[in-house]
């Protein structure tokens, strides 16, 4: 990029997976559903029919904020943002942008350069608009995503290169995950990404040393995926830099993502905020959130990816790369710690257990937790099948250890363990644990 550096902004459109849209009792759940059967008068934005809150979006749009360490307002509004689309049927969108839900917040992505803090200036809460579709000369309307609650994430320019804006995206969707807030599946659209791309150049070869905003900013709309982002990010930059290069003035403006081309296309110039003049939405009173209501929020946020993985790597020995991979989804992390618990009991190590889960891609929902560990411990050297001697093995785990044996009369699956454990350790570890566990169950009847 020689004598120039990026400055990027992103933004982030999520779907909140609520039962009803924000402001009608419309059933959300329009994917893949019959066009326009999943409508009223509100989200139609006929004359006469008024707005009423889904306290369960703010809910959610709240816990977001806590999650990415933002302050939320005491007392927010909602607004206006006036433009004319043919998906928007009342003419604007009820929107937030002064006093949002949410403001200040920072999330900690990884880049070239190492871990560095990306500010977030807001995430607000507001309605989706309808969906369009193009057939032929003819391009028809559906109104069924009208009206869904959607949170919007905003950052400050504070991103230098496009492998920090993927890490970033990456982040935020393991988090809404993990939140439960919304499934984040970016080719059903749940998620969607805008990124505003701007370059300036630097006060000397050796360092920025420039903090002053370029005077344009090329926004790249709804790209649905991360590898598309990445692409058109960096297509951009190298647009921009050969334009600048030549003398020529670069102007504010939208563009789209030629994926069969590899580039981006001019699709209208780029509007500011007072271009849709923004005004309180009269229908809407204002959203109050008490101090004891953020603090009730924030002890219900589970442990998020960030931190879990972070925990991995300190208490079980993980590489960052393993620690990643079992923390993607939050079902996978608790797969691999209910795993870890079982293979304490047998003397396994955590590593050799992650490693078996990634490897082998283990199927979390067709395999429990301890199996993992039986697997692990089957494949050494000189398996010990034969049933007699499994069979012998077992009886005298059973009389060596009666605590065991009554807490399982209770009920307790993890007694099992202990035993599984006595006749591993008898066997030198050789022992088929699998079929270990099923003698064991039917010597216990």
């Amino acid at each position: 990029m020689g004598n120039y550096e990026p400055v990027i902004g992103i933004e982030v459109h999520v779907e909140l997976n609520t039962k009803t849209k924000m402001f009608c009792r419309c059933s959300a759940d329009y994917f893949g559903k019959e066009p326009n059967t999943h409508v009223c008068p509100v989200c139609l934005g006929l004359p006469g029919a008024l707005p009423y809150i889904n306290e369960e979006a703010i809910k959610k749009c709240l816990q977001i904020g806590l999650a990415l360490n933002c302050k939320v307002n005491p007392r927010s509004y909602f607004e206006r943002k006036n433009y004319f689309y043919p998906d928007l049927p009342k003419g604007y969108q009820i929107s937030q942008l002064v006093f949002p839900l949410n403001v200040a917040g920072f999330l900690e992505v990884e880049g070239l350069g190492g871990s560095r803090r990306i500010r977030i200036n807001r995430a607000h809460q507001e309605e989706d608009t309808g969906k369009l579709t193009h057939v032929g000369n003819e391009t028809m309307i559906d109104f069924n995503r009208s009206g869904v609650p959607l949170v919007e994430i905003v950052t400050e320019p504070d991103f230098h290169t496009s492998a920090e804006v993927k890490d970033y995206a990456k982040k935020l969707q393991r988090i809404f995950r993990y939140l439960g807030v919304s499934n984040a599946d970016m080719e059903r659209g749940d998620m969607r990404l805008e990124a505003n791309v701007s370059v300036r150049k630097l006060a000397s070869h050796l360092s920025s040393g420039n903090t002053e905003l370029p005077n344009y900013r090329v926004e790249l709309k709804n790209i649905n995926s991360f590898r598309f982002m990445t692409a058109a990010i960096e297509f951009e930059i190298k647009r921009q830099i050969e334009a600048l290069e030549k003398g020529e003035k670069l102007t504010q403006e939208t563009r789209g993502w030629n994926e069969a081309k590899k580039e981006t296309y001019l699709q209208r110039s780029k509007e500011e905020a007072h271009d849709y003049r923004y005004f309180p939405e009269p229908d809407i009173p204002p959203i109050t959130t008490s101090r004891g209501k953020v603090d009730e929020l924030e002890k219900s946020l589970p442990e998020l990816p960030g931190e879990k993985t972070k925990r991995f790597q300190k208490d079980y020995g993980l590489s960052n790369a393993q620690a990643s991979v079992l923390t993607e989804y939050r079902n996978s992390a608790e797969f691999y710690e209910e795993a870890v618990k079982h293979g304490k009991a047998l003397d396994v190590d955590p590593v050799q257990i992650a490693n078996h889960i990634i490897n082998r891609k283990v199927n979390i929902q067709e395999t429990l937790p301890a199996r993992v560990v039986e697997e692990i411990l089957g494949k050494k050297a000189g398996v010990i099948g034969d049933a007699e001697k499994l069979e012998k093995l077992s009886k005298e785990a059973i009389e060596e250890n009666p605590t065991a044996v009554g807490d399982y009369g209770k009920g307790k699956e993890n007694a099992l363990q202990v035993l599984i454990g006595a006749v591993m350790r008898k066997s030198a570890g050789k022992a088929d644990a699998g079929k270990v566990r099923e003698l064991l169950k039917k010597l216990l009847v």
